[in-house]
């Protein structure tokens, strides 16, 4: 199916008019046509309610001192050393729309300001687009599109300003590069998704634009060399350093000499690293991650309220670690390294 950029005004102006703030996109020059790679999983009912604020969560006090800041490589954006993962927690499973709702309120109300989420992510877009429009001007929010062709990119990036309910997102990202196809497929000058990125940032749509990966560090060495991105999505963590092409040795020294955001996820690999003689927390988990050279942030989900506020005092807590440190890390994570790299394997 093929969209116009006229069809894409109207298709804006009428999902997000009701918001009082309809943005204008420039007039259509002309029609382009590409087929979609990916096709996501569109079917997934999105909550429609009101989002009603918890009394008993925004009034709660708030014991926690404000959390480290960095700035994000050469974006301009300022923001504390953790974010909120929207995958594989109750963000991303529609059965759990009251734990999810539950976990943004109280991530706001305990500084963090970056919410990252994904078109593919199933309700998760929907459920922060009930909390966080009362809060745009203090936050950050970046979504994904798992699509490299233009106009699959388009429709992702139009479901997803109407699900997050914003005419803006602040970051928009290539969802898991792993392949070459991958690459080529995104940076086609007139069929490519990244087409759609220079005219959804060119119209204010998108702030920044990034990439994602999890398997192939090669891959997002090589986006960062052919095109200007602010921002990569990595794995940033001590069994990772074992791999045999660790993404802290093959990337960072790229994204650092290029002044590249990195945000760092898979940061205790779904919490696999805490297990008896591995690491003794998720403030050693971040410790290491956010000790690494050229990492300004990180990215973790939690399952529950109580994991988040753990999440936050460790966050709250971190200090650079030293080389000491953060070689004993390494020195016990070497043995169990291969299970928790599963990440490495999804393709």
């Amino acid at each position: 199916m093929t969209h116009s950029r006229q069809n894409r005004r109207q298709f804006l102006a009428s999902a997000l008019g009701a918001m009082g703030g309809v943005f204008g996109i420039s007039a259509c020059q002309q029609a382009i046509t590409s087929e979609p790679a990916i096709v996501p999983d569109n079917s997934i009912a999105l909550p429609t309610a009101p989002f009603t604020p918890d009394a008993r969560l925004t009034g709660a006090p708030i014991s926690f001192e404000a959390m480290p800041e960095r700035s994000l490589g050469q974006t301009g954006l300022v923001l504390p050393v953790l974010g909120l993962g929207g995958s594989a927690s109750p963000l991303a499973r529609p059965q759990d729309e009251a734990e999810a709702l539950a976990i943004i309120q109280r991530a706001l109300a305990l500084g963090i300001r970056y919410f990252d989420t994904a078109a593919s992510y199933g309700p998760s877009e929907g459920f922060l687009g009930q909390v966080l429009p009362a809060h745009r001007s203090e936050v950050v929010i970046a979504t994904k599109t798992s699509q490299r062709q233009y106009d699959g990119a388009w429709r992702d990036l139009e479901q997803s300003l109407e699900r997050l309910q914003t005419n803006t997102i602040d970051l928009w990202q290539f969802h898991a590069l792993t392949y070459e196809w991958d690459l080529e497929t995104l940076l086609q000058p007139q069929t490519g998704a990244i087409k759609a990125a220079q005219e959804a940032q060119a119209q204010g749509l998108v702030r920044h634009i990034g990439v994602t990966g999890h398997h192939n560090p090669d891959i997002i060495v090589a986006a960062l060399q052919r095109y200007p991105f602010d921002t990569a999505l990595v794995p940033i963590n001590a069994a990772d350093r074992h791999t045999q092409r660790p993404f802290i040795t093959t990337l960072l020294p790229v994204a650092q000499q290029q002044q590249v955001g990195i945000i760092a996820m898979k940061v205790p690999a779904y919490g696999r690293l805490f297990k008896p003689g591995v690491l003794a927390g998720m403030s050693e988990a971040i410790g290491y991650a956010l000790s690494q050279a050229g990492v300004h942030t990180s990215i973790i989900a939690a399952e529950t309220v109580a994991q988040l506020e753990e999440n936050v005092a460790a966050a709250q807590a971190f200090q650079p670690l030293n080389a000491e440190a953060l070689a004993d890390i390494e020195h016990r994570t070497a043995s169990v390294w291969q299970e928790n790299s599963f990440f490495r394997r999804w393709a």
